[in-house]
């Protein structure tokens, strides 16, 4: 198939935004779902996973093949709840462009932003469509003013709605400067098109004009016509609005109400006129291991197959499932592939193209294609599947750190086992869950996102995988640091099996201030240490790093750097390099000042403004400091930031004194050293 015949979209949005209701409707005008699904009942092909349908919430990203007038679009639905962040973040490495769904009356909700940051991270060309048109206090023109204030996005309308809330009866083309409406009886099949109505003709002009006056700045052609008064040709406005989309400098805006299947349609054919195939999008580089110097990755199917696995899920029946994103060569049915990460082969025993929980066995999979494989044994989200004879590495996937913990133990012993598959398995799936067991206690801690994070893993555990368990009240997850530097030297000797093993390393310990996050360095030489023993003290100070100072928990922001090291050939293990590098690391933070370090969360609140004040005092009371204050038509906005260890329980308490009209989000910010300690 060629690339030109292809789009990998993505949908993202805030929770609550009808992004699932839209997707549902997508798949019912392809023709991929025979009724529509509605999300209120619980039946919404998209939300498979019991939960999803039980809490009305997309969890997990979904991929879907369809095909709309003969292209082919991929669909990967992504969940808006912030606590599933590395869900977004994962599907949106893999896709060429996005469609950002805004609530008409919620419009940029805080969770917007962060994904319309990821999605600026990655370059993402996007289109924005604006739903529920059709409910109380729908604004389009308000949610276009916040788009462009608050996302500083170049957003242009190519329709315009006509009526709001209840009066919502259709949508204006302003490309082809014609009325849409929608058959109710087609459940929005047949759209029928008419003249602009006299009443709206001023307004339609005005938004027609801005639009043009927008895409002259990016086409010559355009401006020449449009000074000379010439009528613009709709094939040329198009292929502007394309090119400007491609390139990332305009955001075209669609109109609509999913629910009352009006203005999707639209949004389709915006999809497949304005969004990059695969082979239009600029080349991914990835990192030649044995060379190591970075490569462009073309979309090609004759090149070296090179593709990206962003999700594992586990089947009963088939086991797992891994998700992966071809972006150049072919697969195919049978053949051995290589894990760059791992460094192992591994075999494909049948391939899919998705749709939602259904599939579709395919022979193989090239270039641009998303499907899923199965018989990988050790692939995890992340890993690059490739060739073993030209080992490319794409860039890996970085994720946010867990910060909220909760217990859990089986109820008796003969579970023991079965949970630890499982939790070996959801680990495999989502790289923001971590499990430990406490060497005091002997219980195992299981660490997420935030509390419906947790929540969803425990149910999931206990109700989806029929493990008998106790799990026990949330914790928050702290971090050890240090303050100072120290440089010591770890000699190791000791005979085991009467053999004499020795290791001598001299490392230093920092604050890592460049980077948040823990790293390891090496200023040894292969000609001093060689290689199998210098990976050994890496081992070391990994397996360190997770295991904590002086209370066990996890390490953050430390800079390990090894200075020197003895050898003797004669001597020297791996077992004995790793020791000295783990106690050596030990030491030496034990001696550079370590600190305590507890997360503080940005919390973002939606009140009444009656109760304003009275949310105020509540969050300084719960050590919160207040940032900024946004007033909206119906609401305020408060952005604060504060100890999550204070921040339990905090929508119960919200619910109370806002009578039930308060909501708010919660996300990971930053670690900062915890009072007292």
């Amino acid at each position: 198939m060629s690339k030109k015949h292809m789009r990998n979209i993505g949908i993202m949005a805030h929770i609550d935004a009808g992004k699932t209701t839209t997707t549902e409707r997508i798949l019912f005008y392809t023709g991929k779902s025979h009724r529509i699904g509605e999300v209120d009942d619980g039946e919404a092909v998209m939300d498979w996973m019991e939960q999803e349908q039980n809490r009305g919430i997309t969890i997990t990203s979904a991929a879907t093949t369809c095909f709309w007038k003969d292209i082919q679009i991929n669909i990967i639905d992504t969940p808006g709840h912030v606590d599933f962040t590395a869900e977004v973040e994962r599907s949106l490495r893999v896709l060429d462009s996005a469609v950002a769904i805004f609530c008409a009356v919620g419009g940029v909700e805080p969770q917007s932003e962060t994904v319309w940051r990821q999605a600026d991270a990655y370059k993402i060309p996007r289109m924005v469509f604006v739903n529920k048109m059709d409910r109380m206090g729908a604004d389009f023109f308000a949610v276009i003013r916040e788009i462009r204030k608050k996302l500083k996005a170049n957003a242009v309308p190519l329709f315009i709605p006509i009526g709001s809330e209840s009066a919502f009866e259709g949508i204006i083309d302003l490309i082809a400067m014609k009325r849409i409406t929608f058959v109710k009886d087609s459940y929005g099949s047949i759209m029928e098109t008419s003249d602009i109505p006299e009443a709206l003709a001023d307004i339609s002009q005005a938004w027609r004009e801005a639009m043009v006056d927008e895409l002259a700045s990016h086409s010559d052609e355009i401006t020449e016509l449009y000074v000379e008064g010439e009528d613009i040709p709709e094939d040329l406005l198009r292929k502007v609005i394309r090119s400007a989309t491609i390139s990332r400098k305009i955001i075209p805006v669609f109109v609509g109400s999913s629910l009352k299947n009006i203005g999707v349609q639209p949004l389709l054919n915006g999809i497949i006129s304005y969004l990059p195939a695969p082979d239009e999008v600029p080349p991914l580089i990835g990192r030649h291991v044995k060379k190591e110097t970075d490569i462009e990755i073309h979309c090609e199917d004759d090149a070296t197959p090179l593709g990206l696995v962003f999700k594992i899920h586990h089947d009963r029946e088939a086991g797992p499932l891994c998700f992966f994103r071809m972006y150049s060569g072919t697969v195919k049915k049978g053949e051995t592939v290589f894990n760059v990460n791992k460094r192992k082969r591994e075999r494909i025993h049948r391939l899919f193209k998705m749709h939602s929980n259904k599939n579709e066995p395919v022979a193989s999979l090239s270039a641009g294609d998303i499907g899923v494989a199965v018989g990988f044994k050790f692939a995890q989200t992340g890993d690059t599947i490739g060739s073993e004879g030209v080992q490319i590495l794409l860039e890996q996937m970085h994720f946010p750190e867990p910060v909220i913990s909760v217990a859990i133990e089986p109820k008796n012993v003969s579970e023991q086992d079965k949970l630890r598959k499982v939790l070996d398995m959801l680990r495999r799936e989502d790289p923001t869950f971590f499990f430990k067991e406490d060497e005091e206690t002997g219980q195992l801690i299981i660490s997420g996102m935030g509390e419906l994070h947790l929540d969803v893993l425990v149910t999931r555990i206990t109700d989806e995988m029929n493990v008998q368990a106790r799990v026990g009240k949330q914790q928050v997850t702290y971090r050890e640091s240090i303050e100072g530097t120290c440089t010591r030297t770890e000699k190791f000797y000791k005979i085991i099996a009467g053999k004499e093993q020795t290791a001598s390393v001299t490392i230093r310990v920092e604050p890592n201030t460049e980077s948040q996050g823990n790293e390891y360095l090496s200023e040894v030489s292969p000609d001093v240490l060689p290689r199998e023993f210098a990976d050994a003290v890496r081992r070391g100070i990994e397996n360190a790093f997770s295991s904590g100072i002086r209370f066990g928990y996890p390490c953050y922001g430390i800079r390990v750097t090894l200075v020197d090291a003895g050898y003797d050939m004669l001597t020297a293990s791996s077992f004995a390099y790793e020791a000295a590098a783990s106690h050596g690391f030990d030491h030496a933070c034990m001696e550079a000042e370590p600190v305590l370090l507890e997360p503080i969360m940005t919390i973002d609140v939606m009140t009444p403004k009656d109760y304003v004040g009275d949310v105020i005092s509540q969050l300084t009371a719960r050590g919160g400091i207040v940032e900024s204050l946004e007033s909206k038509t119906a609401v305020e906005h408060i952005h604060a930031k504060a100890p999550l260890e204070k921040l339990f329980g905090y929508s119960t308490s919200l619910r109370s004194i806002t009578q039930g009209r308060g909501s708010f989000a919660m996300e990971f910010s930053r670690f900062a050293k915890k009072e007292g300690t």
